[in-house]
């Protein structure tokens, strides 16, 4: 993973509605954090920071989330009935994932 890195995705957020999402590594710091930012996809704006930090245990990773959704009122409207869901889901899945593979608690 490096800074200007860009990873390109396929999601699909409703089934059968398809949308490319482009992300670009924008921040760096090995063993701390990172930063990716969408360039193209289905947000209006989505930045999601990743840290890491020692714990007795292995590492706690923690992410933070900003993002705002297309369509204006509307788009809020979807993100407080559907959108804010979603996203609890995905990172659920992969907290369960992770603890799954490495052998933590989820």
């Amino acid at each position: 993973m490096y800074e200007g890195q860009i990873i390109e995705y396929r999601v699909e957020f409703v089934r059968g509605l398809r949308s490319l999402w482009l992300t670009e590594i924008a921040h760096v710091r090995a063993g701390e954090y990172f930063v990716d930012e969408q360039r193209i996809g289905p947000y209006r704006f989505w930045y999601h920071e990743h840290r890491f930090a020692p714990a007795a245990d292995g590492v706690n990773m923690t992410d933070h989330v900003t993002y705002a959704a297309p369509f204006g009122l509307l788009g809020d409207i979807v993100t407080a009935l559907w959108i804010r869901r979603r996203l609890d889901s995905v990172f659920n899945y992969r907290t369960k994932k992770i603890a799954e593979l490495f052998g933590g608690k989820a």
